[in-house]
């Protein structure tokens, strides 16, 4: 379990190395060529940065060992993380779609064809990023990487719609010179939707919604390998964290002592 937290906190540490290089090089390119998609993605990106450091904080503190006070373990705080981290990408969301029709009428003159570049790159990195995060995280059974794994699947669409809008306006500036607007408010959308859903599936876990099929039957046929076990009665199973916690009721021979 260690190497799992350890990996979960490595996963974290290398998301906002990626997520802060990309915010600043979108902020930055975005305010120069003045493009409203560009900075509308930079701060997306930036949203990033502050839910890979509440992960990274959720997993050290999921880590501490079981307490008098928390005979259980602390492994709720990774899933509330994750929780966290949903509410966070649908305020943000929100601010960046309010942000982003406040000038969508006025004229001005079209982004600098460079704005592009740094959407490229946040494309092709965060399709990287998301592949191992989601690798990562199924594989230590990690809610919060997981979500942040779904997080940067969104960054992927928000980026593609984001270059779709900018190339429009840069196609043909008098008819399109909103759509660069209007696509940074799409971002904002996008990552709204990611928000409810990861809200969704991490108060899931929090209401001990029981395991899938597949799990539970793992756990009962890990019961059953235990010497002396004829079957398994009752199974529960909660998520909490990293772990799970299993209440059942085994069936042993009845003249054992």
């Amino acid at each position: 379990m260690a190497i799992a937290e350890d990996l979960g906190k490595k996963v974290s540490i290398i998301s906002i190395a990626v997520s802060g290089g990309l915010a600043i090089s979108k902020l930055i390119v975005g305010w120069l060529a003045g493009s409203t998609s560009v900075v509308a993605d930079g701060f997306e990106s930036a949203g990033d940065v502050v839910a890979s450091a509440f992960i990274l904080l959720g997993l050290h503190i999921a880590a501490r060992p079981p307490d008098d006070n928390h005979p259980y373990g602390h492994g709720r705080f990774e899933t509330l993380t994750g929780l966290g981290v949903g509410i966070a990408l649908a305020v943000i969301g929100g601010l960046i779609s309010w942000h982003a029709l406040q000038n969508v009428g006025a004229v001005h003159e079209p982004p600098g064809s460079y704005a592009i570049w740094p959407l490229i790159a946040s494309v092709v990195l965060k399709a990287t990023l998301s592949t191992y995060k989601f690798r990562v995280g199924r594989r230590i059974g990690s809610s919060a990487i997981v979500a942040d794994a779904w997080n940067d699947t969104v960054d992927i669409l928000s980026g593609t719609v984001a270059l779709i809008a900018v190339g429009l306006t840069l196609y043909d500036p008098s008819r399109f010179l909103a759509a660069d607007h209007y696509g940074g408010a799409a971002v904002g959308l996008i990552v709204i939707v990611l928000g409810l859903q990861v809200v969704r599936e991490t108060s899931l876990t929090l209401m001990d919604t029981m395991p899938d099929d597949i799990r539970m039957a793992e756990i009962r046929a890990s019961a059953k390998s235990v010497r002396g076990a004829l079957d398994v009665e009752k199974c529960y199973a909660r998520k909490t964290g990293l772990r799970y916690h299993v209440d059942l009721h085994l069936e042993v021979d009845p003249d054992l002592s």
